[in-house]
């Protein structure tokens, strides 16, 4: 099973935010079944398109994801989804 992991800016917002096993095959259902656990977290993580926000990377190990659009990648057993927004300012 893949587990989910964020960013500690993340908490700010949802504070009871842990890594998070998925049976989701894809970014695209891991980040529903996250969706339906913190409601309101996967508009911080995608647009109103469903494509990955431009200050937002997400990895699988050490692989930042191909498709930031439709999110097809695929998921294995074990793998760590690693979910990571860019804090910008001076």
């Amino acid at each position: 099973m893949p587990t989910v992991k964020f960013t500690s800016n993340l908490k700010r917002f949802y504070p009871d935010l842990e890594p998070m096993p998925v049976n989701g095959k894809t970014v695209a259902e891991a980040l529903l079944e996250v969706e339906n656990k913190h409601h309101g977290l996967r508009d911080y993580i995608v647009d109103e398109n469903g494509v990955l926000r431009k200050h937002v990377n997400i990895f699988i190990g050490n692989d930042m994801i191909k498709d930031r659009d439709a999110l097809g990648d695929r998921l294995s057993d074990g793998d760590e989804m690693y979910i990571m927004q860019a804090l910008s300012g001076g």
